[in-house]
């Protein structure tokens, strides 16, 4: 799996850094880190108020963040590995 964060100007101000930090912990701490490929990527042209938008293979999803990154993690990428 590939997750790409939107690391552009409108992203980087909304705290892909951040999110970049927390994806690393969350693979680290499930034991994916030989089946996760974290990337950074410039505009993927989903931009909202909200938050970052995440590429995962190949779908996009806009908008998330520090509150929703747990349930992000849990209810998309944890479930393709059970």
């Amino acid at each position: 799996m590939t997750i790409a964060i939107c690391i552009g100007s409108s992203c980087h101000l909304k705290g892909s850094e951040e999110l970049v930090t927390m994806f690393e912990k969350a693979i680290e701490e499930n034991g994916l880190q030989d089946r996760i490929e974290l990337v950074g990527s410039f505009c993927l042209s989903r931009c909202n108020r909200e938050g970052v938008t995440i590429k995962v293979d190949e779908k996009i999803y806009p908008g998330i963040n520090r509150e929703n990154f747990g349930l992000f993690f849990r209810d998309v990428i944890l479930t393709q590995f059970k």
